[in-house]
């Protein structure tokens, strides 16, 4: 025989867990897909070195140019791009970011355009998607 107490308690706790168990499924679907991108955007990354040699012929290695032409940074970001591909969370411009936040917004730019985004210099830099 069970009391009524018995049969609420019984039923708080099962709900309890479930939700329990909900919320740590949530988090690891969750999780699944960003540990994806974190593994492809590693796996597709240009050495820095690369980066440096693309820098070096776009802006004589300078990432901190603003030469008055509408390109900005050691990768010569124009504006659009810079905030197309989210550089406005590091800075305004390209050219006040520092160099790690132009590689990082370099590597989104190389993996949707390819290295004709610097058709020149990614050939000498030997920069490949």
């Amino acid at each position: 025989m069970t009391f009524r107490n018995e049969t609420a308690t019984a039923t708080t706790a099962t709900k309890r867990r479930n939700r329990v168990r909900m919320a740590l499924m949530a988090g690891a679907l969750t999780a699944l897909p960003v540990a994806g991108l974190v593994t492809a955007n590693a796996a597709s990354a240009a050495p820095a070195s690369v980066w440096d040699k693309v820098a070096q012929c776009e802006a004589t290695g300078n990432w901190a140019i603003n030469s008055g032409n509408g390109f900005y940074g050691g990768l010569q970001f124009t504006s659009s791009t810079w905030a197309a591909f989210g550089g406005t969370a590091y800075a305004p411009q390209a050219h006040q970011a520092t160099k790690a936040q132009q590689i990082a917004i370099g590597e989104k730019v190389l993996a949707s355009q390819g290295p004709g985004a610097w058709p020149v210099c990614s050939v000498k830099a030997g920069l490949t998607k």
